[in-house]
């Protein structure tokens, strides 16, 4: 038993121990693996720069484009997220749509519902039909049913993910996000 050297034995004293700016917490690590921004490294060493607010003004964000402001959330908010198209790997591409939320229950994930209407040939009259989409939605907006939410197209984020909340729009003193058809 005397080769066997115990761990606190053989190190010194004074370890250097892990050090986080103010802007970050553990609290915002909710996941079993740590989350970090990809790219972002060294952010513990010297202050690399003044402009970028987070942890040693390592935050990483882009703009999306096509006339959409990045939220200021997600430029100063600490969330880790690789889904969001502000903060994360996610670019969009394709078709903008806008839907009323139906149903927030979903993890970072809602559901929105867009009604149209469709015609019949034989009675030349108009029917209303509606589909649901899923979209992904980063923790820099706050969504509640009843909002009116803008959607980009991106990847395949998951099964039947393929949008990603891009703009929202508050509800007017409207009830509920249950079935109602009212744009017509």
């Amino acid at each position: 038993a005397k080769n066997i050297l115990f761990l606190h034995e053989t190190l010194p004293a004074a370890l250097p121990t892990r050090v986080y700016s103010s802007s970050f917490k553990m609290t915002d690590q909710t996941e079993k693996a740590f989350q970090k921004q990809r790219g972002i490294t060294g952010v513990h060493a010297k202050i690399q720069s003044r402009k970028f607010p987070g942890k040693n003004g390592a935050r990483w964000y882009k703009k999306i484009g096509l006339g959409f402001p990045t939220p200021k959330e997600a430029i100063e908010g600490t969330y880790i997220d690789k889904k969001c198209p502000f903060t994360g790997n996610v670019a969009i591409r394709g078709r903008i749509l806008t839907g009323l939320v139906k149903s927030t229950k979903m993890k970072r994930t809602l559901v929105i519902r867009r009604d149209y209407l469709h015609f019949i040939t034989k009675y030349q009259r108009y029917e209303k039909r509606h589909k649901n989409i899923s979209a992904h939605v980063s923790p820099c907006f706050r969504v509640k049913d009843g909002d009116t939410v803008t959607v980009g197209q991106c990847r395949p984020l998951s099964k039947t993910v393929r949008f990603n909340v891009i703009k929202v729009t508050p509800a007017a003193s409207r009830g509920g996000g249950g079935k109602s058809f009212g744009k017509f």
